[in-house]
């Protein structure tokens, strides 16, 4: 499957998006199978609180239903996994990180019709509900509960510094190709920390096609081809960081290992 364009991400639920972007990773995940999983407990869903007028009493069913009949939860013994960004492991697991496990709840939100939206918030996923009171309500995905404007205050503080304000762009939602861009992201970091550089390899292949001549990203793909003992196109990679990027303090620890690199080059004669 090739990767989606921004157009056709847009045009999927949250959580289709992820599926293509994870059969795109690793290509013996069956779609089609994930997809079925997501609609069974739509489905579920749907019997148990489709029939419920009253919107409120809604969501407050399916934050019921998901996280305690069903036990979905968030990872807090192993965040970083990689089976947390894979939603067929998800799914077999019922444990995720704020990203997979909202992509399944928004699913199942939006065959119950409630306008339930993610927010690429800087520290993690949050949903966004405006139809509920005066004022937007937040929503943790990683245990259903509701989040305080003081909270994410926080949480913003946490990832970005003391001095960082809390503004109204933090708070509006974000489009599918904002939220699958940082989950490929986070994808590659499993992989690469769980060792498994094929799959991180296609990490980086797939945030290419998106923006090819990210120095950063090249940078990264030529660990990982160092990794895999592909010296030369390993140094290929780490020069045209140096050239793009001169003044960055990896530039010259990069150079030491290129010189390194095309040292162990083997002679042809």
């Amino acid at each position: 499957m090739m990767p989606l364009t921004d157009q056709q991400l847009d045009s999927l639920t949250l959580a289709e998006g992820a599926i293509s972007l994870n059969h795109a990773i690793d290509a013996s995940i069956d779609a089609h199978q994930v997809k079925a999983s997501l609609d069974r407990l739509a489905d579920e869903a749907e019997h148990q609180l489709g029939a419920e007028p009253d919107m409120a009493l809604r969501l407050e069913g399916l934050c019921r239903l998901f996280y305690h009949q069903w036990q979905f939860k968030g990872d807090i013994e192993q965040y970083f996994s990689s089976d947390n960004v894979f939603l067929d492991k998800v799914l077999a697991r019922k444990t995720g990180i704020p990203a997979s496990l909202g992509a399944v709840f928004l699913y199942l939100c939006e065959r119950l019709s409630l306008p339930v939206q993610p927010i690429a918030f800087p520290s993690q996923l949050v949903l966004r509900i405006d139809q509920l009171d005066n004022a937007p309500v937040f929503i943790n995905p990683f245990n259903g509960e509701r989040v305080s404007q003081r909270t994410l205050r926080g949480w913003l503080k946490g990832s970005q510094g003391p001095l960082a304000e809390l503004e109204d762009s933090h708070l509006l939602p974000s489009d599918n190709p904002t939220i699958i861009g940082r989950w490929l992201t986070v994808a590659k970091s499993a992989l690469l920390r769980e060792e498994k550089y094929a799959l991180a390899l296609r990490c980086s292949e797939l945030a290419l096609t998106f923006s090819p001549d990210d120095p950063y990203e090249i940078r990264d793909r030529g660990y990982i081809f160092q990794q895999l003992d592909c010296d030369r196109v390993a140094a290929t990679d780490y020069e045209y960081f140096i050239e793009q990027c001169p003044d960055d303090p990896a530039a010259e620890l990069l150079k030491m290992q290129v010189k390194a690199l095309n040292e162990e080059q083997p002679t042809l004669h």
